[in-house]
């Protein structure tokens, strides 16, 4: 899976316009309102709930990064992205996580002529998921029949939504990905979904050529993320103590 919130619901989330300001985004889900606030990385510190926000965070990601190591031990494909950190993985002398930290931190460089500011959210998700996919890679096994495969697969792809809602409503800024992704909109004024979609198909045509894992399940995976993130969102999102954003929120 991709190490940032990468399905379409989770992309709109993460994609809120990156000025310093205290804006709110509202989003609407079945069941309810939910707001995601754009804040400045020293906003998202004095924004309230620190320590419920990190202690989420980083169960978020540790989440990431096993639902990652999951994927790859369950054979049946991966998302562009990871499809992309599989194949370096498997042309160079180095871990899966350890290929997801160094790709992580190239595209946060590219951050820097696209204007963006990364959170702390945004640092953690560069290292940790890293780490965390090398540890589930050390102790899950590879599934070897297609019933145990896909029911890895299916594991994975929950713990995969669930930690996409539990890092994104942590409210600690956008993964690296993502950011590459909003910048280049906001660079170029084309749409986020055109953006996104160009993105990915080139990590995915990398990473297949590199001998990356692409298969039903690089399908399945962009099908489901979607709606699996978006029911988790519900419950995810922690409510900031900030009384100043509720005016920007209606504008």
């Amino acid at each position: 899976m991709s190490t940032d919130a990468s399905p379409d619901t989770t992309t709109d989330l993460n994609t809120q316009p990156t000025t310093t300001t205290a804006a709110a985004a509202k989003r609407r889900f079945r069941g309810g309102s939910i707001e995601l606030s754009n804040l400045s990385p020293l906003e998202q510190l004095k924004a309230g709930r620190l320590p419920r926000r990190l202690v989420q965070l980083f169960i978020g990601l540790s989440l990431y990064g096993l639902a990652m190591a999951a994927f790859v031990r369950a054979g049946v494909g991966l998302d562009p992205w990871d499809v992309f950190h599989y194949g370096i993985a498997e042309r160079v002398n180095l871990s899966l996580g350890t290929v997801v930290i160094i790709v992580g931190f190239l595209v946060l460089l590219l951050w820097i002529p696209l204007k963006q500011w990364p959170g702390l959210g945004t640092v953690a998700n560069v290292v940790w998921i890293g780490v965390a996919t090398d540890v589930g890679l050390h102790f899950i096994p590879a599934a070897d029949h297609p019933a145990s495969q896909w029911g890895l697969f299916a594991v994975a792809l929950v713990f995969n939504g669930l930690a996409g809602a539990l890092y994104i409503g942590s409210q600690f800024g956008p993964g690296p990905r993502d950011g590459l992704m909003t910048g280049l909109h906001q660079r170029t004024g084309l749409s986020l979904r055109l953006v996104r979609t160009g993105i990915e198909l080139a990590v995915l045509a990398a990473g297949w050529l590199l001998g990356g894992i692409v298969g039903f399940g690089t399908l399945a995976y962009a099908l489901l993320i979607g709606p699996f993130t978006q029911f988790f969102m519900r419950w995810s999102i922690v409510q900031l103590d900030r009384p100043s954003l509720e005016p920007a929120a209606k504008q």
